[in-house]
């Protein structure tokens, strides 16, 4: 079985992320392959697009959060995401459990003796007016049935988990600030998500093994698992294997893939790429070697916004003043902190509208 490189599974990430050369995709294409983009933090995906498409205007992407093309919802890992509609439809369901696994992780003392099947009812029967309600607002409504939890529990259960919802805009536009509304997926998109196959097969199982490897391949199951949150995908990559090919990586993991998916020469140049806080590039593995080095590893679930130089995480930047503030975690070359700053000015352009193109390197 052939052996990819850290290096060759470097390559094959950024083509897949869009990140060695920016791609000529509408938005709502790019959030598509993609697989959706981490968004709790409501700004960091505009900056996650401008790094993998040309001429990104940040308009589009507010169009599609307002014109319902997008949506952002709670979905892989319960984190916030963007995804399309389609998407969401398609993949809310086949989520339901891991989402409502993973609240009671957090509140199973709290929500112990709570029927979550009575709670969702009740919090649907006043989402049923069709008004957008704060997580703390939807908790109060029914806290009367369930006092004991309290309003932080029955409101994460409610929102993240038992009732597929919608963040609403303004939330997540272009350089707006809002609080977080929410209203159920099937008010804000016209119909309730797909339910599971009648038949017990998984066809959203194995499409999400299909889109996973299309954007994220070659990759292991345990990655798979990672970026997912599902632990129920092993009967849904034995359906599709033999559609796959299989490698190994350095450390002797199988990897799957798509026999046509692209895997650049491990000699092909990289260029360097601004990444935003929570990007998909790293927190969609298991293993991350192959992007960050253990050592950094932290900064991946710390929110720290990246650089990559030669494909690897070598850099955090800030914004100050419209400047862009780069703190090299290496050592960079004279020929690599000329393209740092080339990149950072015309990062520094975007958030600011044109209004600067200032970057500055800063000592660790």
């Amino acid at each position: 079985m052939t052996v990819l490189s850290t290096r060759a599974l470097n390559r094959a990430t950024l083509a897949r992320q869009l990140l060695l050369d920016r791609a000529a995709l509408p938005v709502a294409d790019a959030v598509a392959h993609l697989c959706g983009l981490q968004a709790q933090e409501p700004q960091e995906p505009f900056t996650g697009l401008w790094s993998r498409l040309r001429a990104f205007d940040p308009a589009a992407l507010s169009d599609l959060l307002t014109g319902r093309g997008v949506v952002r919802t709670h979905l892989m890992r319960r984190t916030v995401h963007l995804v399309t509609a389609a998407d969401v439809l398609a993949w809310r369901g086949r989520h339901d459990a891991m989402l409502r696994q993973r609240v009671l992780g957090v509140y199973r003392r709290e929500l112990a003796g709570v029927d979550l099947d009575e709670l969702a009812a009740a919090g649907r029967a006043v989402l049923a007016d069709g008004e957008p309600r704060s997580m703390s607002q939807l908790a109060r409504a029914v806290a009367g049935r369930w006092p004991a939890p309290g309003p932080r529990a029955l409101g994460e259960m409610l929102v993240a988990a038992l009732v597929p919802m919608a963040q609403l805009p303004p939330r997540g536009l272009w350089r707006k600030r809002a609080a977080v509304r929410n209203l159920p997926l099937s008010s804000w998109l016209g119909r309730e998500v797909d339910p599971p196959s009648a038949d017990g097969s998984d066809p959203v199982g194995q499409a999400l093994v299909r889109r996973y490897l299309a954007a994220y391949g070659p990759a292991a199951t345990a990655d798979l698992r990672a970026w997912s949150g599902l632990a129920g995908l092993p009967a849904a990559v034995a359906a599709v294997r033999e559609e796959l090919v299989a490698f190994r990586d350095e450390r002797g993991r199988e990897l799957l893939d798509l026999p046509g998916a692209p895997r650049p020469d491990p000699g092909t140049s990289a260029p360097v790429r601004f990444l935003p806080a929570f990007d998909n590039a790293i927190l969609g593995y298991d293993d991350r070697g192959r992007i960050i080095d253990d050592v950094h590893r932290g900064l991946s679930v710390a929110g720290a916004r990246v650089v990559l130089v030669d494909g690897r995480v070598s850099a955090t930047w800030t914004v100050e003043d419209d400047i862009v503030l780069v703190t090299p975690l290496r050592g960079l070359s004279t020929a690599e902190r000329a393209a740092v700053a080339e990149e950072g000015g015309a990062l520094a352009s975007f958030l600011s509208d044109g209004g600067s193109d200032r970057m500055r390197l800063v000592p660790s």
